[in-house]
């Protein structure tokens, strides 16, 4: 929503519909929107404010005042590609918009942009690349592209379109590229995309002297120009320190594995308990929402469900150690590869005081017969996130041995010296990593006996936020994972010669997979499993339990173990130095490398964003306020 008058307007108690009087939802206290502000209104989820019906392809928007007066509505029969609004604000007409833009100014633009320039040697001559930031194919046929002068002009040929996401080149005339425009590029020149009229720009860029590869946007199709490592003619860019995405090398598909309504749509994370042998092992999951704890097993014929004996058939729902809350359960992992030593939780907040941020990692006892398991321990690690925000805390976690990590060369963050394990008394036999939604990094904790923790080592990554981490002991890596906010993209991260996880690999959704899916739970099965066709299962927990599954399963190759783990135990018990470890003085150049690490402060301070909403499109309420809706297409 956006308020085009200069006066504030309060909206508390107003009331949201669709297009059925029974789905109504009444704004909370508080909802003012400022003059030229946006506001939003999200589908509600477990524990936030917001409405708990769903938008479909056929229906409307309705904001009613507080005397049950239409303030405003809004309908359409199908969903748009991207979102509805209007252009501008407000004010405009409804259309579908370019891209969207979810609490900020509608965009209305052309999505076609030029992503990519090659002005001096290219081959087989100078070319201009196009892409498509859109839902959908543009058809580009009579735009006109131009350099600096203006007499130097093309049309675009008919037929010529630029798919979505995709990449479309223009080459000057060659013997090979016949078709093309019939001028050079400059060393000081400029490469102008204009619609048919051939006055409207839609986009430029201009340089003063050619690049040493080639000009190219970074990210693609919206970021400022720079040069990019190597030409990248009808792909994506490519520049200095900027990850590839490899394709997934294992199934191309995301298999359901759960009946409908098994879960409660708040699946989350997962961990792989090995059985030992080649058998399959059991899978761990929780619920956020409700804050449960799943013991998921195989029936050894590829399936895999709930386990229906020992309580858990319905899962075990969590509480704090003194029997109270709702633990919005994110992640979950065990300590060397087993639950007998208890399961280990990591946690945003208390879902019944929903506000407050409360980033723990908490231990249960999973030998209990009850139905309902009370916290054994908390770690609390609200003091190392200041201003971190309730919903933007603790995602995934897992446990790395302290035998792994010495053996490879780890260095404590903390200390800038090589991680001695002995340093942290009363933290058993390795180290807890969490990732945080908030900052989008990864965190290696001692957690200590007595509940206290040391953070050894903090750890950037490349995605906007972070939605679960897995130790691979057969990789020796360490997975980190990007939900829908990457299109379902993952890396792994190994220790580098300077003793910090660096990443190494990263990985598109697998081809088949629907990158929306909201995968917030990995697990990988060990590579004891692999099948006869060299293959070991991947589990997904999607958190928006789409179409009615929430559970799914894919592949990845397998290949042989780069260490082998030792035993240990989890958090509180003291642990001991593993055989062969070299000491901080036996250290030399050699044997060494460079050592340093990555800052350990906190890199982020989160916020939560608050008041969004799921809906595509932007309502004008008359009156002394102007308010307008917009909506997002749901997944």
């Amino acid at each position: 929503m956006t308020n085009t008058s200069t006066e504030a307007v309060d909206i508390s108690g107003y009331t949201f519909k669709d297009s059925d009087d029974t789905h109504s939802y009444v704004l909370p206290r508080g909802s003012i929107v400022e003059p030229g502000a946006f506001a939003v209104i999200d589908q509600k989820t477990t524990t936030d404010n917001g409405f708990d019906f769903g938008l479909g392809a056929d229906d409307a928007v309705r904001l009613f005042d507080t005397g049950g007066a239409l303030a405003v509505s809004y309908s359409w029969t199908t969903h748009s590609a991207v979102t509805y609004g209007r252009c501008p604000d407000g004010t405009g007409d409804w259309t579908t918009t370019t891209v969207s833009t979810k609490g900020e100014a509608n965009d209305c633009s052309s999505p076609v942009s030029i992503n990519e320039v090659e002005s001096n040697g290219g081959s087989p001559d100078d070319w201009v690349e196009l892409t498509n930031i859109g839902a959908s194919t543009v058809d580009i046929s009579g735009y006109v592209f131009k350099d600096s002068d203006d007499t130097h002009s093309y049309v675009i040929p008919a037929g010529t379109t630029v798919a979505a996401g995709g990449f479309t080149v223009l080459d000057t005339t060659t013997a090979s590229t016949p078709d093309g425009f019939d001028f050079g590029l400059g060393g000081a020149d400029s490469a102008r995309l204009f619609l048919a009229d051939g006055s409207t720009l839609v986009d430029s860029s201009s340089w003063t002297s050619h690049a040493g590869t080639t000009y190219g946007r970074n990210p693609d199709g919206t970021g400022d120009f720079e040069q990019t490592s190597e030409a990248t003619k009808g792909a994506a860019n490519r520049f200095e320190g900027t990850a590839v995405a490899e394709t997934w090398p294992g199934s191309p598909d995301e298999t359901a594995l759960d009946a409908e309504v098994t879960y409660t749509g708040d699946l989350s994370g997962l961990d792989y308990e090995p059985s030992g042998t080649s058998k399959d092992g059991t899978l761990w999951g929780v619920e956020n929402g409700n804050g449960k704890l799943y013991r998921i097993v195989s029936d050894a014929s590829g399936g895999w469900a709930p386990a229906t004996t020992g309580g858990w058939a319905d899962g075990k729902v969590l509480h704090y150690a003194d029997g109270t809350g709702t633990v919005d359960a994110e992640g979950v992992t065990v300590a060397d590869d087993s639950s007998e030593g208890g399961i280990y939780v990591s946690s945003e907040r208390d879902n019944d005081v929903s506000s407050v941020s409360r980033p723990a990692v908490l231990k249960y006892d999973a030998t209990s017969p009850a139905t309902v398991l009370n916290a054994e321990q908390e770690w609390n690690l609200a003091a190392d996130f200041p201003g971190l925000g309730a919903n933007s805390g603790l995602e995934g976690v897992t446990w790395i041995p302290d035998a792994f990590l010495t053996g490879s060369g780890f260095v404590d963050g903390s200390t800038n010296a090589a991680y001695e394990p002995a340093d942290y008394a009363g933290h058993g036999d390795g180290l807890f990593f969490v990732g945080v939604e908030g900052t989008a990094s990864v965190y290696a904790y001692a957690l200590l006996s007595d509940g206290g923790f040391h953070r050894v080592a903090t750890i950037a990554t490349s995605f906007p936020v972070v939605a679960d981490v897995q130790f691979d002991a057969d990789l020796g890596r360490l997975w980190v994972v990007c939900d829908d906010a990457c299109e379902g993209q993952t890396a792994l991260f190994s220790i580098d010669d300077s003793g910090a996880f660096t990443q190494s690999s990263l990985y598109d959704a697998p081809s088949n997979a629907d990158p929306a899916l909201a995968n917030e739970g990995f697990a990988i099965a060990p590579a004891a499993t692999c099948t006869t066709d060299g293959e070991r299962e991947t589990f997904y927990a999607d958190d928006n339990d789409t179409d009615g599954f929430s559970f799914r399963e894919g592949s990845y190759p397998c290949e042989p173990a780069t260490t082998t783990p030792g035993a240990g135990t989890g958090g509180g018990d003291s642990g001991t130095d593993p055989a062969g470890v070299l000491s901080p003085d036996q250290l030399t150049a050699a044997n060494r490398g460079d050592v340093a690490a990555a800052d350990p402060s906190l890199a982020y301070t989160g916020t939560d964003v608050i008041g969004t909403l799921a809906v595509a499109l932007a309502l004008l309420v008359a009156g002394a306020g102007a308010i307008v809706v917009r909506r997002r297409q749901k997944a």
